[in-house]
């Protein structure tokens, strides 16, 4: 692996705007979808809970006769078909993404099976729970955005309109108090200006405002009509695992290609030498012995291709005496000088261990062949339950796992054990590449 260091940046230069983001806020077209959201909420949260109070109810009436059991599970298919609904409402109008729930896996085919999966769906509950719970948060935040917007646009408009009392209601402005002994109006231009700036800060509320309550929203979007917490750690565990697969595969190849590439060809090779060699060595013994001096210095060759090749897999110094003494080992070939501090109480588990080896001997490797650096440091310490490992050095920096370089490889490596690279890499350096694997003693 390889990573790419260098300059080639692309920065994308975006315009800054000219109005702060409080007084945009009222004409930005994300303000009035999220407003859209709230207004549709309320038609929709009245269809939702008619649905699931009705169906829930018919179905637990009727469960004496066992017509019961299929009406819940119509009720539950239901709220599973409005939860698809909800989260494309929410996808479009909030910009949330949901990932779907977990599907339905009946045990075999048929309407019974369907029947059970559905009733022992834990996501067909959640999905009916939150047709419940919507309904009354919809009636709070249409009432709420309602009055306010209502309030802050006529209260704005107000120097716009308010000849509207004098001319067909008969009073000088809007009423704020009227009793039997005297009414108060807005009908001089302080009181006129002064109520259109209520209206203004009213208006310019009103956004974030809207921002708040919709986040309640993307609250139980995500945790009752997504998949749930142990759904997701199991996908994301197949995934984990199916990227320690492929880089087990990828590393027997790697394996594979170098003993043949290496050492079997050298190995080869000898053997022909020296077959060459027992035929001459009655009739040609000089030649003879220079082709045995020959296929000496193939197995030395070949040794060392050999010994490289196990220091790649697991060396010897690592399981003899850790962390500390296999890094040192790892500098001291490296082309660049580097200073090597470990800080650890004690050993990690050897699959750690064996993993935080790799991580700095692929990072070392990288800084001696396209860093450009004069100097590099490798620090490993603990932090609670964590394993830190953090390599840095002077050169050019511009290193970026987006672009497919050996960093990706090498975060992918990591995030199968739970584990993250983070990389600091501005262009013109220094880099600084910090990775953290879970501690396991």
């Amino acid at each position: 692996m390889a990573t790419e260091y260098g300059h080639g940046y692309a920065y994308r230069s975006e315009r800054p705007h000219r109005l702060p983001a409080g007084l945009r806020a009222p004409f930005e077209a994300r303000g009035w979808r999220r407003f859209g959201y709230v207004l549709l909420s309320l038609p929709v949260a009245i269809v939702l809970f008619c649905w699931t109070v009705t169906m829930v109810s018919l179905g637990a009436g009727l469960l004496v006769t066992f017509l019961g059991i299929p009406v819940l599970a119509a009720a539950l298919a239901g709220c599973r078909g409005f939860g698809a609904l909800e989260r494309a409402r929410a996808r479009a109008l909030l910009g949330l993404r949901v990932a779907d729930p977990e599907p339905l896996r009946p045990a075999k085919p048929g309407p019974v099976a369907w029947t059970g999966a559905v009733l022992k769906s834990g996501s067909s509950w959640r999905q009916a729970l939150y047709t419940l719970l919507l309904f009354p948060w919809a009636v709070f935040s249409f009432s709420v955005v309602v009055t306010f917007y209502s309030v802050g646009w006529s209260l704005l408009t107000y120097p716009l309109w308010f000849w509207v009392f004098p001319v067909y209601a008969g009073q000088g402005g809007l009423q704020l108090y009227g009793d039997s002994h005297h009414s108060v109006y807005l009908d001089n231009p302080f009181e006129i200006g002064l109520a259109a700036l209520v209206g203004l800060v009213l208006t310019l509320a009103g956004p974030w405002l809207v921002r708040a309550l919709t986040s309640v929203d993307g609250l139980l979007v995500r945790g009752l009509l997504g998949p749930s917490p142990l759904s997701a750690r199991v996908v994301e565990l197949e995934s984990d695992r199916g990227v320690v697969v492929d880089t087990a595969a990828a590393d027997l190849r790697r394996i594979e290609r170098a003993l043949h590439d290496g050492a079997q060809a050298r190995l080869a090779g000898l053997a022909m030498d020296l077959g060459l060699a027992k035929e001459k060595l009655r009739d040609d013994p000089r030649a003879a012995a220079r082709l045995v001096e020959e296929a000496h210095g193939e197995v030395k060759t070949a040794l060392q291709e050999l010994r490289d090749l196990a220091r790649g897999i697991h060396p010897a110094v690592l399981t003899d005496r850790g962390l500390d003494a296999a890094l040192s080992a790892v500098a001291s070939r490296c082309a660049v000088p580097v200073r090597v501090e470990v800080d650890l109480p004690a050993r990690p588990a050897p699959a750690i261990e064996g993993i935080a080896y790799f991580t700095v001997s692929e990072l070392l490797r990288n800084v001696g062949e396209h860093s450009g650096a004069r100097t590099a440091s490798v620090d490993v310490w603990r932090s609670e339950d964590r394993l830190l490992l953090q390599v840095s050095d002077d050169g050019r920096g511009g290193a970026d796992p987006a672009r497919g370089s050996g960093l990706a490889g090498l975060a992918a490596r990591l995030d199968a054990v739970d584990g993250v690279l983070v990389v600091d890499s501005p262009p013109g350096g220094p880099t600084r590449v910090t990775a953290e694997l879970p501690w396991r003693g």
